[in-house]
């Protein structure tokens, strides 16, 4: 099992914990939410839980709780910019559908 992000998306993590000059990593979970069943959910993590499973990418660790992993195994996180927008973009390859907002997913 695995999580990864890219390059531009450890590069824009690691720029924002270390303006917040605290921290481990990202969290990366999904929660119960939306029109399709889930949605992502990203925090700053300060403390491990002795059940997460940490993954480290371009130097940032992914910080995942037992129960979100199933759902995530395989998911690259990006960071990508178009037009005037910014933000991350999830590359999971267990999604069969999402919302037409593309808020909510289920597998």
């Amino acid at each position: 099992m695995s999580v990864t992000m890219t390059e531009r998306a450890a590069t824009h993590v690691g720029k924002a914990l270390a303006q917040r000059g605290k921290g481990v990593g990202l969290r990366l979970g999904v929660r119960t939410a939306g029109c399709s069943g889930m949605a992502y959910r990203l925090e700053y993590v300060d403390d491990l839980a002795d059940d997460d499973s940490v993954f480290e990418s371009h130097g940032v660790k992914i910080v995942v709780d037992p129960k979100s992993l199933a759902y995530l195994d395989g998911t690259e996180l990006d960071f990508v910019r178009e037009g005037l927008n910014e933000g991350f973009k999830f590359n999971n390859p267990n999604v069969k559908d999402e919302c037409g907002c593309g808020e909510s997913f289920h597998v």
